[in-house]
């Protein structure tokens, strides 16, 4: 396996993601299935057994159990199994394994790349693609241990043209449907809405829904005349035309500016 040295940035991120997505009780379980259909224990890197998922890539890199799981499987699908211990080897076995499951009807998306195996990338999808090759062990009537969910079996249906065209005249519920509902007996906009027993709603009178209710707003006849324009200043006078208590708060200013003031606003 080649040393790529420690990964950063990016690289580290998707790394650690890859690792996160590692279950060890399923991995577990995986190898329990190899063995158990191979009857041949897993080579294990030290004498404790799976531990981690350096553990689990060790025992599977050179695809001798797996290619002995698919011919147990099926038989015959991988014709030769190389037990060299020269990386090229054991690359190959992997090789012959992934395009076995392919030809055993295990679709690609279930598949995993090689070196996700042998340089230890993405060691979750190995065990997923062991899991998809016992669901399918199942659907293919197979005798042994399993795992996994079985592969559910193809129900096709055909229907005749006639059949068809008559699905072409009805409106699905997704598109909507308001039951024959119209718009007549509407009032008009702004109108109020009178919620009143069927029986009761006979002794109303037309004329009655044609009037805007108190309850909708009004401004009961008022207008803008008089309006000063905006921004102008505005005053209250008292009726009796005194200014003397409109300067309470301005005790500091000067007589002679307080009569000034009082000089200009009875000009106005």
């Amino acid at each position: 396996m080649a040393y790529h040295g420690p990964s950063y940035g990016l690289s580290r991120e998707c790394q650690m993601k890859s690792q996160a997505k590692f279950d060890l009780h399923r991995a577990r379980e995986a190898c329990d299935w190899v063995e158990a259909v191979t009857e041949v224990p897993l080579d294990w890197p030290t004498s404790d057994g799976l531990i981690d998922q350096l553990a689990f890539g060790h025992a599977l890199k050179d695809g001798i159990a797996l290619c002995t799981l698919l011919n147990h499987l099926q038989p015959g699908s991988v014709k030769r199994i190389n037990t060299m211990k020269a990386p090229f080897k054991q690359r190959e076995n992997v090789e012959m394994f992934l395009k076995g499951c392919e030809a055993y009807g295990l679709k690609s998306q279930d598949l995993f790349q090689v070196n996700d195996l042998y340089e230890n990338r993405n060691l979750y999808m190995v065990v997923d693609c062991l899991y998809a090759l016992g669901g399918l062990a199942q659907k293919r009537s197979f005798d042994g241990p399993v795992i996994g969910v079985k592969v559910a079996m193809e129900n096709k249906r055909n229907f005749s043209e006639e059949k068809l065209k008559e699905s072409h005249k009805i409106i699905g519920l997704q598109y909507g449907s308001n039951k024959g509902a119209s718009q007549a007996g509407m009032t008009a906009y702004g109108t109020g809405r009178q919620i009143i027993p069927g029986e009761a709603q006979k002794n109303l009178s037309v004329d009655g829904q044609k009037i805007i209710g108190l309850q909708s707003g009004s401004n009961k006849g008022a207008s803008q005349a008089g309006m000063t324009p905006y921004g102008a200043p505005r005053q209250i006078i008292p009726d009796d035309g005194t200014t003397s208590h409109l300067f309470l708060g301005f005790e500091e200013l000067s007589p002679s500016l307080l009569l000034h003031s009082e000089a200009i606003i009875k000009q106005n």
